[in-house]
């Protein structure tokens, strides 16, 4: 019967393609089916999952959306709990239908998006998915209901989506809102209803980030249904116009940068200046009355403390801890670029690496190439302590605020860290209940202690480092998401030791640290270029350590070497990978010449000869 179903529904997705009469098919759908078939050479009869891109892979796709992502957020989160109990799931996609954000709405229905890979990281781009809700939206750039049998693959048939296409603050395409169903017994109508809602919801974060992308300006909404919006400079020319506007009045890109006058658009009484986003009556540029709208000042008009210093005026060494840190490895040294463009802003910092990788060290160089450097820092180590002692450690405590609290009560570390950093390492481990506690200091900046009966004004720089992936943890409800894109106003991946472009560097750069009077005989700096050290640097520099202390006659030999030995698979392929590494950047630094590479890596040229030819390099490349 399953068969049949699929070759009925095949045959009429083909009798559709081929534009044939009497195909019962609603005419997007058509169209949609027409290109997968005739341009994009799909078979409706194909099964399998969507192609899933890596963490990594959805990391590098979402970092350029991350002020989009922040701004969408607390909408998702408001639309996922309205439809938790209908059964959708709610996802945040790019322009390409690649999942960067998603809410599964538990239980049976959880079960059944995780099986079919319905999650952040799936694509569903049309070209690759055929007719379906995010890919189709995406391609037409309108929103769209894709219901049960309308979708191209025959497998999908159990889902409906409803998709609503999402804009940037220039009217260009950057994503859109999918919210996707499994429940057979919801009819057409109610997920039209879903979509309103979704469609609301796509509006609401397209304003927001226009606002938050023009909020030292100006902001004009105009009449109507509340979409168009206009933002314009004190002299009143035009700096921004979204999708909305940009259809209403005909402006172009070009025609934004050449500054037009404000009062070729629309002309504004004086009241309109005075205004407090507040209602205000709009003219058109004849003068002829339009309606009532809205005027938002500049953000800036409402700060009341000075900016910060731009970053180009900081002291040119502010920042050598950090550049010494990162070395010549480009993934760190592309980190301490992106830390010195934000100079002294108040943005919480999340560092994620591996354990041993150095989080406390990088954060303590934050600290120190800050402003707050003479103030106190202050680290927690959320996974080393019970959780019945961390919120009293981390909160604080009146005196007598339970059984066995000191006399005197305790400031707790967020109080002691106000005017300085504060640094929290392994956020992941923190509790939910204190991950509540933590996100109201951060909105609020004030902190309650226990017992007390008025909260104490925090003024903190927040870094948070964890080797967890948070934003599946997010997901799954492990962590706060709130919490989550507070944390990361800023996050910076420190590689692991094993992943570290400039490895032979920092092994010797540790080795003059932890023993000093010896030298690396070629044996053992072979052994510790190929072994992957899962502990990272702080296992490196216990290996390192006991080495200079055995070492006889100042020479660190293989021998005095502590490494325990892996499981053997990992073990071989750890050091292949890492092994592999070395020898390509030892060939990479002496451009090539097999000569100079083995003797940097303290081989003899046959046997590194042998070893580009077992590890399949090229080493002309």
């Amino acid at each position: 019967m399953a068969n049949l179903s699929a070759s009925n529904h095949v045959a009429r997705v083909l009798s559709a393609a081929n534009q044939m009469a009497g195909v019962d098919t609603e005419a997007r759908i058509a169209a949609s089916w027409r290109r997968c078939v005739v341009n994009h050479n799909l078979d409706p009869a194909r099964r399998g999952p969507p192609q899933t891109l890596t963490e990594a892979e959805v990391r590098h796709i979402a970092e350029p959306m991350e002020d989009l992502i922040q701004v969408a957020v607390p909408a998702l989160e408001d639309l996922a709990r309205l439809l938790h109990d209908s059964g959708y799931c709610v996802n945040l996609a790019d322009p390409n239908a690649t999942m960067l954000v998603s809410r599964l709405p538990g239980g049976d229905y959880e079960r059944m998006f995780l099986e079919w890979k319905i999650y952040t990281g799936s694509n569903f781009a049309e070209t690759f998915e055929g007719t379906n809700g995010l890919g189709t939206a995406l391609a037409e750039q309108r929103p769209i209901i894709v219901h049960g049998d309308e979708h191209f693959r025959e497998q999908w048939h159990m889902f409906t989506c409803a998709v609503s296409p999402l804009f940037d603050h220039a009217g260009r395409l950057a994503g859109a809102v999918n919210i996707s169903s499994c429940r057979s017994d919801l009819g057409r109508g109610a997920h039209e209803l879903a979509l309103a809602v979704t469609t609301d919801a796509t509006r609401r974060i397209e304003q927001s980030f226009f606002r938050r992308r023009y909020r030292a300006s100006w902001i004009a909404t105009l009449p109507g249904d509340g979409q168009g919006m206009l933002a314009y400079d004190d002299d009143r020319r035009v700096v921004g116009a979204c999708r909305t506007a940009r259809g209403v009045f005909g402006l172009t890109d070009a025609m934004i940068d050449d500054g037009i006058d404000l009062s070729h658009l629309i002309q504004l009484d004086d009241r309109a200046t005075r205004a407090a986003d507040e209602p205000v009556t709009l003219r058109r540029a004849d003068g002829t009355p339009w309606g009532r709208g809205r005027i938002a000042p500049p953000v800036r008009t409402r700060v009341s403390r000075p900016l910060p210093a731009p970053p180009r005026e900081q002291p040119a060494g502010q920042f050598s801890g950090l550049h010494r840190l990162a070395g010549r490895d480009p993934v760190l040294i592309k980190g301490v670029k992106r830390l010195m463009t934000v100079g002294n802003l108040d943005l919480p910092i999340l560092l994620h690496g591996e354990t041993g990788a150095g989080k406390d060290v990088f954060a303590r160089a934050i600290h120190a190439a800050s402003n707050r450097a003479g103030r106190n820092y202050v680290a927690l180590n959320c996974a080393a302590m019970p959780e019945s002692l961390i919120d009293a450690e981390l909160f604080g405590y009146e005196a007598g605020a339970f059984t066995g609290a000191r006399r005197e009560g305790s400031k707790g570390l967020i109080v002691q860290a106000s005017g300085g950093t504060l640094f929290l390492d392994e956020i992941g481990d923190m509790p939910l209940a204190l991950q509540t506690r933590l996100l109201r200091v951060l909105e609020n900046r004030e902190v309650w202690p226990l017992g007390a009966l008025k909260p104490v004004p925090v003024d903190i720089r927040l870094i948070s480092a964890t080797h967890r992936d948070l934003a599946r943890m997010a997901e799954h409800g492990s962590f706060r998401s709130d919490l989550y894109y507070r944390l990361r106003g800023m996050e910076i991946r420190l590689p692991a030791l094993r992943e570290r472009a400039d490895r032979k560097d920092v092994i010797a750069q540790i080795a003059d640290e932890e023993a000093p009077h010896c030298r690396i005989a070629a044996d053992a700096w072979a052994e510790l270029m190929a072994y992957p050290f899962p502990g990272n640097m702080r296992q490196l520099r216990h290996v390192l350590r006991l080495a200079g202390a055995t070492a006889e006659a100042g020479v660190i030999t293989e021998a005095d070497l502590d490494l325990p030995t892996l499981g053997k698979p990992a073990t071989e392929a750890g050091h292949a990978v890492s092994e592999r590494a070395a020898i390509i950047e030892a060939l990479r630094a002496s451009g090539g010449r097999v000569a100079e590479a083995a003797k940097a890596l303290r081989l003899s040229r046959a046997t590194l000869y042998r070893k580009i030819k077992g590890l399949k390099i090229d080493a002309a490349s």
